[in-house]
């Protein structure tokens, strides 16, 4: 959840964590639903806190002004992003790169990351497209050492599938 926040810019995303687990908590008791619903209502919470705390710092000119320096994803040793691959993210506009992580790192589905994000299927299928056409681009220079390549589980292919061709 913290690499989201981060990948998602948020100001002081260790705070944003901090308050999401809190209304997690206080609301829990009034939640309905399976692992698939907790899921997509805990991404809910932590969009709307990313959100907020946008709209918050936005007032601030201070805080606005880091929001305009890119933030690097990866500062714990620990994360599970690849720096390459963060880096690249980073490069993406907020919109593409929420739908990036909530689809592949969160492993949400379309539905589940329209009902979050408060867009249609349609339009997160477009921002999906357009962010893993950006990544292949600003990785592509570097797909010849064989490092700098989307990983083909970001296009969407299984694990049969290969982004040179189908069951290769």
């Amino acid at each position: 959840m913290l690499s989201y926040l981060r990948a998602l810019h948020a100001p002081e995303p260790e705070d944003v964590l901090g308050e999401l687990f809190v209304q997690v908590v206080r609301d829990i008791s009034r939640f309905r639903g399976n692992d698939t619903a907790l899921r997509r209502w805990i991404f809910s919470i932590a969009h709307n806190r990313v959100m907020d705390a946008h709209r918050t710092s936005r007032r601030s000119k201070a805080t606005s002004a880091l929001l305009q320096s890119v933030p690097h994803l990866v500062s714990d040793p620990s994360d599970p992003f690849d720096p390459e691959l963060a880096t690249a993210l980073a490069t993406l506009n907020l919109e593409q790169r929420e739908v990036v992580i909530l689809r592949f790192v969160a492993d949400l589905s379309l539905e589940s990351v329209a009902k979050i994000t408060g867009r249609t299927t349609g339009a997160v299928k477009s921002l999906q497209h357009r962010a893993l056409q950006n990544l292949q681009h600003t990785l592509s220079p570097t797909a010849s050492s064989g490092h700098g390549r989307v990983p083909d589980r970001l296009l969407g292919l299984g694990p049969q599938e290969t982004a040179r061709g189908r069951n290769a």
